[in-house]
């Protein structure tokens, strides 16, 4: 089985490749100038952009390979996993990456609809393929973002750039419009079933009604044995099932403790939690720090 390295800050990326932190939470790298690294699969715990300007292998995204070639951006959100496949053992990679922890863009307007950008699922598998103006469109957004790095943290730079990265988002909406007109779903495999079950329990009124779902469930969900499922779960994305809807959980918390006309009580039943220091002692769990410490911080 393939070994599957976590990263879930950007200071720990940045270190592995031999880039300065200027932030903590988001980072735009030049490819050309990284400290090449092994060819092997990731998972990221941030969201990961990549244009790349050479081909430099095959990627696997998820189970599938993406249409990867030169010039092309790939997407990548937290939990998913990503490899490159090469003939040798170490390669050269040229292009830019952009990559930004979920807590940069919580309590902001993308924060709120970062899963209407679809391309960031693994619903989508093919690569987007730029042309020399749309390219030059995603190195001028690129640029704003650094600028803005550049310059000393203060109370708009978050606002400032998530505004940013969301436009550059828009931009790649379009520029998928043009690129694909239909999109065939028939074979999605089993992550991206489980993530479209997940994204559709938490917008319904179910967890405040049945409960936070089992594994047992998704996998009667999905027509699969609780085993087979946490199997398959496992192998694909490197933690378990439970894991990886304890993550959904906590990320759906974050986004909803900022509605400061919600009590903290009010939020874990919405999700689901029949006692709300359940909710609290996995929040803490978590994150670090209660429900109520958290929203006191931002």
């Amino acid at each position: 089985m393939e070994k599957i390295i976590k990263i879930d800050s950007v200071t720990q990326y940045n270190n592995m490749h031999s880039v300065e932190t200027l932030h903590p939470l988001i980072t735009i790298v030049d490819l050309a100038k990284t400290k090449v690294i092994p060819a092997q699969a990731f998972n990221f715990g941030l969201y990961a952009i990549y244009l790349k300007e050479i081909n430099c292998g095959e990627l696997r995204y998820g189970r599938n390979l993406y249409d990867y070639q030169e010039g092309t951006l790939v997407f990548t959100a937290p939990g998913q996993v990503i490899s490159v496949q090469t003939n040798v053992k170490t390669f050269e990679p040229k292009g830019w990456g952009l990559l930004f922890h979920p807590e940069l863009i919580h309590g902001t307007p993308l924060g709120k609809h970062i899963q209407d950008y679809s391309f960031f699922s693994y619903d989508s598998n093919e690569a987007l393929h730029l042309s020399e103006k749309e390219r030059q469109i995603v190195l001028d957004c690129f640029s704003k973002i650094e600028y803005e790095l550049q310059q000393s943290i203060d109370k708009h730079s978050k606002i400032l750039i998530a505004s940013n990265i969301e436009l550059f988002l828009n931009y790649c909406t379009r520029f998928y419009d043009r690129q694909f007109i239909t999109r065939d779903n028939a074979h999605k495999g089993i992550v991206e079933r489980f993530e479209t079950l997940m994204n559709s329990y938490f917008s319904s009124e179910k967890p405040a009604t049945i409960g936070l779902p089992s594994v047992a469930y998704c996998a009667e969900e999905l027509n699969l044995s609780p085993n087979y499922f946490g199997d398959l779960i496992k192998k694909e994305t490197g933690v378990s099932a439970q894991e990886y809807i304890q993550t959904k959980v906590i990320d759906i918390a974050k986004e909803r403790l900022f509605d400061i006309n919600k009590s903290i009580g009010e939020v874990s039943y919405d999700l689901g939690f029949k006692y709300p220091q359940h909710f609290t002692r996995l929040f803490k769990q978590k994150v670090g720090v209660s429900p109520n410490e958290y929203r006191n911080l931002n």
